[in-house]
């Protein structure tokens, strides 16, 4: 595998699950649920193309937010894992979001969108991986991953009704707190870094 390959893998692992696609499906599935099934996927490809503007502009203004606030990447890195961290304890303790859906079409950008799916723990993420790479080439390779990761998303809340037939809600709550441990080991290696780099 050669270095953009495993580049855009590993963002890729990495926003897919930054992005909490279960935790999604179930939130999209509660809010969506008296909605007919084409009027659901309707729903769900606005939500995707809405996330991919969000995830687009965060990825490309990290530099930018650093250098107008005069905050270094290893501190930004540093608030932005234990923001993932007690995120990933929420999804692995299972706790119920109480956000209702108010009127048809009111629900994909706010809540759905942000900050569902791209919380603030989300938000700082993408702004340190944004930040962390530095040719153009590592910039395409990451805009590809993101859009691979977001796509992803995007094709489990499509086929929402078909998922959850075959797992059920239990099985989604599973995944869920899977989720929720491979974020909490994401936030992990993110605040390890920017101490080791603040000490060095």
């Amino acid at each position: 595998m050669d270095g953009s390959t495993h580049l855009f893998v590993s963002i890729w692992i990495k926003l897919f699950f930054l992005l909490t696609p279960f935790f999604v499906l179930t939130m999209f599935l509660s809010l969506t649920q008296d909605l007919l099934t084409g009027v659901r996927r309707k729903a769900a490809v606005w939500l995707t193309l809405d996330v991919v503007i969000i995830c687009f502009v965060l990825y490309f203004l990290g530099n930018a937010i650093f250098s107008v606030l005069g905050i270094t990447l290893d501190a930004f890195r540093i608030g932005a894992g234990v923001l993932l961290f007690l995120s990933a304890v929420d999804l692995v303790r299972g706790t119920e979001n109480p956000l209702q859906r108010e009127e048809p079409g009111s629900f994909i950008v706010v809540p759905l969108a942000i900050p569902i799916t791209v919380g603030p723990a989300t938000t700082g993420a993408l702004l340190v991986m944004g930040a962390e790479v530095t040719t153009s080439w590592e910039k395409f390779v990451g805009c590809c991953a993101l859009i691979g990761a977001v796509l992803s998303v995007g094709i489990l809340l499509v086929l929402a009704t078909t998922v959850e037939r075959c797992i059920g809600r239990t099985g989604l709550r599973i995944l869920s707190k899977i989720t929720g441990l491979v974020l909490s080991a994401l936030a992990a290696q993110m605040v390890f870094t920017g101490v080791r780099h603040f000490l060095t």
